[in-house]
Order: C-alpha cells, then structure tokens, then sequence
C-alpha cells in the first residue's frame, strides 16, 4: 500500500509538472504572439511615418522649386519693364533731341507737298513754345510759300517735342510728336529686345 500511495504521489506530481511546463509553452507562445504583432504594428508604422516624411520633404522641395521659379519670373518681368521704361526714355530723349526747328520745316515741307486733299483747308501745325517762336520767325514764310497752302502754327502744351499736323481745320490731326514717335521706335526695337532677354539672338 505505501509503495501504491508513492506511485500516486509521483504520478501527480509528474502530471502537474506536465501542466505546468505545458501551461508555460503556452504563456510564451501567447506573449511570443503578441510581441511579434507589437513589433510587427511598430515597424508598419516607422515604414509609414517614413513614407509620410519623404512626402513632406517631396512636397516641400517642389513648392521650394515653384517658389524660385516664380520668384525668377518676376524678376525677369520686372528687369524687362525697367529696361523698355529705360530704353523709351533713351528714345524719346534723342527724339526730341533731333527735331529741331530746322528738322521740323523740312518735315512739315514733305508732309504738306505729298499730301493729297481736294480741299484747300487751313493746315494746323501744333507745336510746343520754343519751337513756336523760331518756325515762325525762320520757317513759316518759307513754307507758306513752297506748299502753297494756308499753315497755322498754334502752341501746345503737352508737346516737349515735334509736332502735330491737320489737314481739315483741326478736325483730325496726324502726331508726329517726340513721344508718339518714340512709341512706334520702341515697338519696332521691343521683339529684338525681347529675344535678347531670352538669349534667343545669336552672336
């Protein structure tokens, strides 16, 4: 009987150590389990929050880029508007500067001559005061006489230089002042100006 009551006693005691280290594996399985999902979520998220960073740097560098570019556009146009501005006071300058008196009547001569009208209406020449006071003192005689027609010679304000000139008593008028000449320099200068800016001319 002691030697059966051993055996039992061993025999649970083996059964328990069984149930134990069984119940163990599985503790350790369940908490290998969940470490491995934990470092599985952990490295889904470092991967995202990387993607996310890369993004944001992506998306940075190219409003950087859009930033210069733009920032370059505005310089060019605002360069181009400082040097038309510059380049039609250069003209409107050596404009004025070459319509003399002198320059003037011999402009007014071969407007006057090749103009052709059926009527025989006063011509209305509109000039600034200076040039006023020595056409007629030095010009106006002469013209009269080689257009053989009726000129008037009026002051106007707003004219630094050249002139006006109208065939039909003053109801339409042609400008050839210093800066509607200038107008039509520039416009003519502005393409090749232009394709200079943008390296397009070539040496």
């Amino acid at each position: 009987m002691p030697e059966d009551i051993s055996d039992l006693i061993e025999k649970i005691n083996q059964e328990g150590i069984r149930a134990a280290e069984e119940k163990a594996r599985l503790i350790e399985s369940a908490a290998q389990q969940k470490a491995d999902a934990i470092l599985n979520q952990a490295k889904i998220e470092v991967e995202e929050m990387i993607s996310a960073a890369h993004e944001r740097i992506r998306r940075e560098d190219e409003r950087e880029r859009a930033l210069l570019a733009q920032a370059g556009r505005d310089l060019l146009l605002t360069l181009r508007e400082e040097i038309n501005a510059m380049l039609k006071r250069i003209v409107v300058a050596d404009t004025r500067q070459a319509l003399t008196p002198e320059v003037i009547s011999g402009l007014l001569t071969e407007l006057i001559r090749n103009y052709s009208t059926a009527e025989r209406t006063e011509v209305i020449v509109m000039v600034n005061g200076n040039d006023l006071e020595l056409l007629e003192k030095h010009y106006l005689n002469r013209l009269r006489k080689e257009t053989e027609r009726d000129i008037s010679l009026r002051q106007r304000g707003d004219i630094q230089g050249g002139f006006t000139i109208s065939f039909d008593g003053g109801r339409s008028s042609y400008d050839f002042s210093d800066r509607a000449l200038a107008e039509y320099i520039v416009s003519c200068l502005k393409p090749k100006l232009k394709k200079i800016l943008q390296g397009e001319v070539e040496d």
